[in-house]
């Protein structure tokens, strides 16, 4: 069927929204943090000085609490980061619609559905006032990950190669699109984690969230993403049945992704192990993610295989 190219048009639009949204919630929450890093060294002097605390002062019922500059800028980039994740859901609704098919055929879509997905996860499980300057650390990587999609693997709205014409493409490469994304948060907690463990008496490591909040946000997401990501690759098998009449070839992208199956199935192991180091389960978490980031530009872009559909001419 032809491209509508109105609808094309909007989705390009949309996406420069989108980018545009999340820089302003970048700045916004980078704000918040630099305010609250700042602000630690003098809370420390207080404590170890033995200054008398303020006393308490008592408020009428009902009366708000007076948030500070930093809170403000954190809760206006959330609320530009909500609104940058609606443009961004667009775009791929707007391109599914103009080209008459399921929006992740090309490099361009499955990195703007990943990242949909990674934002959608990060402000669900960081949306606390506690945790969520922390969310700057997952949205800076999702910035740079759509301005590179923007930029170099663009590709206009079209229908999609012969052999990607099957039912199998909304299954399973939403399925393992939505997992890389969740797992983009899992791994920046895990980094966050370490960072907080290594640096905890620092004035900007004491503004992370706690240890113990970090690697439950770091499980909880690869709990979620891991039988996710394992039900993609089974159904990708299935059409490479159906496609290539064989479900499995060790084409390096069938490879690396079985590396990282396994990589994250031994980190779940070891985070649910008594005796095992919470460290070293996040080393193995970072690890699993820097293989699908292998996986998604150097097996796509450079090795040749049955599955190099980027889009690029």
């Amino acid at each position: 069927m032809p491209v509508n190219e109105t609808l094309a048009g909007y989705a390009g639009v949309a996406f420069g929204a989108a980018l545009t949204c999340y820089v302003v919630a970048f700045v916004a929450l980078l704000f918040e943090w630099a305010r609250a890093v700042r602000e630690q060294p003098a809370e420390k002097e207080l404590v170890t000085a033995g200054a008398p605390q303020k006393p308490a002062v008592m408020t009428m019922p009902g009366a708000g609490h007076s948030r500070t500059a930093g809170e403000r800028a954190g809760r206006a980039g959330f609320a530009a980061m909500m609104l940058g994740w609606a443009c961004q859901v667009s775009v791929l609704l707007l391109r599914g619609f103009a080209a008459g098919r399921p929006p992740w055929g090309n490099m361009f879509e499955y990195i703007t559905l990943a990242t949909a997905a990674a934002l959608l996860a990060a402000m669900i499980l960081l949306r606390s006032d506690a945790t969520r300057r922390s969310l700057v650390f997952a949205l800076g990587p999702a910035v740079v990950l759509l301005y590179i999609a923007g930029k170099w693997l663009y590709t206009p709205t079209a229908p999609v190669v012969p052999a990607l014409k099957s039912y199998w493409l909304a299954i399973h490469v939403s399925i393992i699109s939505t997992a890389t994304g969740v797992f983009l948060v899992s791994g920046v907690a895990s980094a966050l984690y370490l960072a907080r463990e290594r640096f905890h008496s620092s004035a900007w490591g004491s503004r992370l969230p706690k240890g113990e909040i970090l690697d439950r946000v770091a499980y909880q997401s690869a709990v979620f993403a891991f039988p996710l990501f394992g039900i993609g690759v089974i159904c990708g098998a299935i059409w490479a049945e159906s496609a290539w009449g064989r479900f499995w070839g060790w084409d390096p992208k069938e490879t690396v992704s079985f590396v990282v199956w396994v990589i994250y199935a031994a980190y779940l192991h070891a985070r649910a192990t008594a005796g095992w180091k919470e460290h070293r389960a996040a080393i193995i978490n970072i690890v699993g993610f820097a293989m699908l980031v292998f996986n998604l530009f150097y097996v796509n872009l450079v090795q040749s295989g049955l599955h190099s559909y980027t889009g690029l001419s």
